[in-house]
């Protein structure tokens, strides 16, 4: 039997090493050479060996198990002894994992996240059919996000999905569940909001204001109106076109009458008024009463007959709109909708894929519902009871819990019941100037849809999502529901929305995003820029800053009703 012996010299370096491990911030000032020349080694080989991405004064301990497929960590970014990352970690600098801190999935760390031992970050998450057992299902992730100079506490767990603000605190043994916003102090299961590290009036004041920031986008947009128009200007065939080197469209022509409405306070100064109104007018297809896509003569293409034809649909809003900026309107009736009976409109009606499909639903609700009100504006006959069956059922078949219309779920969780909603209101309660039903359940349902990481972090936004959020919020603010929330909400997208504009280019439809640069959806153009200087105003009113701007929209997308005549 062999009896090894450690001289005293020997245990003392032994628990030495082992400190260092646990106290990582102390490593590069007092270890060893020794010491310093084995962590380099480990940190070039996992860069090597596992392409890796380690800054400068980084510290991985040997006793943490580090089984990423991706790992980025910022310069003198620590992960201490008994720590377990895995998946695809994006740490900024001077962050801290310390010891037995749990971070898998997808995760996103700014500059200074500290966080302290036993916490858990978990950015990914199971499906729950109850027939599968859990260990089978397949693994989700919508990731997580933290922002900088965060302070997460001892035993908290984070949970998928949650994105934290900059200068937010998550207290011991919290359960974050939900957003963190910035500058909040939270604690508790599920965490609540305790108090205010940095109070959200002094956060404004940290960032220049936002209310200036609102003052200078609405003075830089409208300086620069007309070199965003005239990029978007072919003067070879006299039309518009989305963005340089797209096709002439319909709808290039009319989002160039709402951006020069918005920010010149007239028609675009390319071609005369009269001639616009003339040209779109034209285009109506006086059987139908709908206006098809222009082909490559230039020319509108004949639209099928019924409701509706998918290239026309959208028209009858921007066409229509557009119009009645310019102190027109449609030279025909929508015949196609003028004749339909209370029949026809409860058959359209449930032939919509609600279930699955409620975007699609809601949009064919819009345009059938803008189209009466184009007949009814122009004095045009309809079947009697064809607008009220088209009311009535939209009351009637409303879901109680959620105020909309659809069933949430699936993949892609409210985002089609959301879309839809903001589509069929706004061509019916909203154009009309009626009160939507259940308007408190309204705003619990966009709130919490507007917590998905999927459609609402900064890179992942687009135009159709972030004012399919913005206007039901808006149109259901009468209740006082949320209020605080609400108006929270609409200053962190508001902020996000202002950094997207392209000097004499405007918005992209689209953020900007490593995986989608270069793309025809985030290339500043008409229609990005219409939907997004709409979005800008619904959101700047909800956080009491629409006056800063110096512009209301008066097209499709306006706060108040459209109005039939004798009506408001």
């Amino acid at each position: 039997m062999v009896v090894r012996t450690h001289t005293q010299e020997s245990v003392t370096a032994e628990l030495d090493r082992s400190a260092l491990d646990f106290t990582p911030w102390r490593f590069w000032a007092d270890a060893d050479d020794g010491q310093r020349d084995h962590q380099r080694a480990l940190q070039a080989a996992l860069e090597q060996q596992r392409g890796y991405v380690l800054g400068e004064g980084c510290f991985v301990s040997e006793r943490a198990s580090v089984t990423n497929e991706v790992l980025e960590l910022g310069d003198r970014t620590y992960v201490a002894a008994g720590a377990y990352v895995s998946g695809a970690l994006r740490a900024g600098r001077d962050c801290s994992l310390n010891p037995y801190t749990v971070v898998r999935g997808d995760v996103r760390l700014g500059d200074a996240v500290r966080i302290g031992s036993h916490t858990s970050v978990l950015g990914f998450n199971h499906s729950m059919e109850p027939d599968t057992e859990v260990h089978r299902q397949p693994l989700r992730s919508a990731g997580i996000t933290i922002g900088d100079d965060v302070w997460v506490g001892s035993h908290v767990v984070v949970l998928d999905g949650v994105s934290v603000g900059d200068k937010a605190v998550l207290a011991a043994g919290a359960v974050v569940t939900k957003d963190v916003p910035a500058g909040a102090v939270v604690g508790g299961n599920p965490a609540r909001l305790i108090r205010w590290r940095v109070p959200p009036a002094s956060a404004a004041r940290e960032e220049g204001g936002l209310a200036q920031a609102v003052r200078d986008f609405g003075d830089r947009a409208r300086e620069q109106a007309r070199v965003l128009l005239d990029r978007c200007w072919e003067p070879a065939v006299g039309l518009f076109v989305d963005s340089p080197g797209a096709p002439p469209t319909v709808r290039a022509q009319c989002d160039a009458v709402e951006v020069a409405d918005l920010l010149l306070g007239g028609p675009p100064p390319q071609l005369p008024a009269e001639e616009q109104v003339a040209r779109l007018r034209s285009w109506q297809d006086a059987a139908t009463g709908m206006v098809g896509e222009l082909g490559t003569d230039l020319r509108p293409a004949t639209p099928l007959p019924g409701l509706f034809d998918p290239s026309a649909g959208y028209h009858v809003l921007s066409v229509g709109y557009a119009l009645d900026l310019l102190g027109s309107e449609f030279a025909h009736p929508v015949a196609v909708v003028a004749g339909a009976s209370a029949g026809d409109v409860v058959d359209g009606l449930e032939r919509q894929d609600w279930g699955t499909g409620a975007w699609s639903a809601g949009h064919w609700v819009d345009i059938l519902g803008t189209a009466m009100h184009w007949n009814g504006r122009a004095g045009t006959p309809e079947v009697p009871g064809a607008q009220e069956a088209l009311l009535g059922w939209l009351l009637t078949r409303v879901d109680p819990r959620t105020g909309m219309w659809g069933t949430p779920g699936g993949a892609d969780g409210l985002l089609q019941v959301v879309n839809g909603y903001y589509r069929a209101s706004r061509g019916t309660f909203a154009q009309l100037g009626l009160p939507v039903p259940y308007p408190e359940r309204v705003t619990d349902t966009v709130l919490e849809h507007a917590r998905d990481p999927r459609f609402f972090r900064p890179e992942r936004q687009n135009a159709c999502n972030v004012l399919d959020v913005a206007h039901p919020l808006w149109l259901t603010r009468g209740a006082g529901h949320r209020g605080d929330e609400v108006a929270e909400l609409a200053r962190g997208l508001l902020g996000q929305a202002l950094r997207r504009w392209t000097t004499g280019e405007g918005f992209g439809f689209r953020a900007a995003h490593p995986t989608t640069v270069g793309s025809a959806a985030t290339t500043p153009g008409l229609q990005g820029t219409e939907m997004w200087l709409a979005i800008v105003w619904l959101l700047a009113d909800l956080a009491g800053l629409a006056g800063e701007l110096g512009y209301r929209p008066r097209g499709v997308h306006r706060p108040e009703p459209s109005g039939l005549p004798g009506r408001p």
